[in-house]
């Protein structure tokens, strides 16, 4: 139980809703501002304005999965206004608050780090983000559905990366019949992708690996599919980008070839908030608990 403890909420979409409703039925004091649009707010949560006098009492700040922006910008769907994090909001909070997010930019990180507050990046925890890979890799096989006029099955698919998305992807795509090629850039993941009956290569010879693939699904963070490598790919691929913005896909280029390129991060957040915002509350709430047990409280 979070008896006691009071949590603010800055933002968010729908995922964040369901975070809020796991915190009050565990009995903590919470109040929410930037939800002035939620149609029907839930019983014990108290909706005020974004203010300093709102953090200087708060024993935990929740900002939405994706945080704020380099500016500060946090996303709010359900707020009347623009929010905006600025550094007198940060330095109201008290020493001991601890600051939950899913994934911090530096301009989150770099103020928590002045205040001395100890930040916490849900999406770093193993358990959340496999968790989390469930809803992305079904939100990128609709994507592909939508996106194509052929099966998966008897397709041959690529996925990039062999992290957790990677992994639920590649395992997804080998259920419905695909031909999986994963590039992996360690030993051990080629090793385990072999296990998995995949087709396995390292990430360094991308450029031998595409030309008959169908369908692409990049995990890797950094601009891999490059001009070059798409001069080399079947102009019927369709290539879905499941990293962070902004992916790792020259999509100037793509376009230009006539190769369909989405970028498609927060896919949880959009195909399956509920699941996504109960797996992102329990994983909170467990943290919080943790977190009481060290401080003794």
């Amino acid at each position: 139980m979070l008896t006691g403890i009071r949590i603010v909420f800055l933002g968010g979409d729908a995922r964040q809703i369901e975070v809020i409703r796991k915190c009050v039925e565990m009995d903590a004091t919470v109040s929410a501002a930037g939800f002035e649009k939620w149609d029907s707010p839930s019983p014990g949560v108290n909706l005020e304005p974004f203010s300093e006098a709102l953090l200087a009492g708060a024993d935990v700040l929740v900002l939405p999965t994706v945080g704020c922006d380099q500016e500060g910008n946090i996303s709010a769907l359900f707020a009347g206004e623009r929010l905006k994090l600025e550094e007198e909001h940060v330095a109201a909070l008290p020493p001991n608050c601890t600051v939950y997010t899913g994934i911090a930019k530096s301009y989150l990180r770099n103020l928590c780090a002045k205040y001395s507050l100890k930040l916490v990046e849900l999406l770093d925890r193993d358990d959340v983000a496999i968790l989390n890979s469930i809803p992305t890799a079904e939100g990128a096989l609709v994507m592909a559905i939508q996106n194509t006029d052929f099966t998966i099955h008897g397709a041959t698919s690529m996925v990039l990366g062999m992290g957790r998305t990677g992994f639920t992807m590649a395992r997804a795509l080998q259920g419905l019949g695909s031909s999986v090629k994963v590039g992996v850039r360690k030993q051990e993941h080629y090793a385990r992708a072999e296990e998995m009956r995949w087709r396995p290569f390292m990430t360094g010879e991308l450029l031998q690996q595409v030309g008959d693939v169908d369908l692409i699904f990049n995990t890797i963070p950094s601009m891999i599919i490059t001009a070059q490598v798409l001069s080399r790919i079947p102009r019927h691929c369709v290539i879905i980008d499941l990293a962070s913005a902004p992916g790792g896909v020259d999509f100037r280029y793509a376009e230009k070839r006539g190769i369909k390129a989405m970028l498609a991060p927060g896919l949880p957040g959009i195909v399956a908030p509920k699941s996504a915002g109960i797996i992102m509350g329990n994983a909170l709430v467990q943290s919080i608990s943790e977190e009481i047990i060290i401080r003794g409280d």
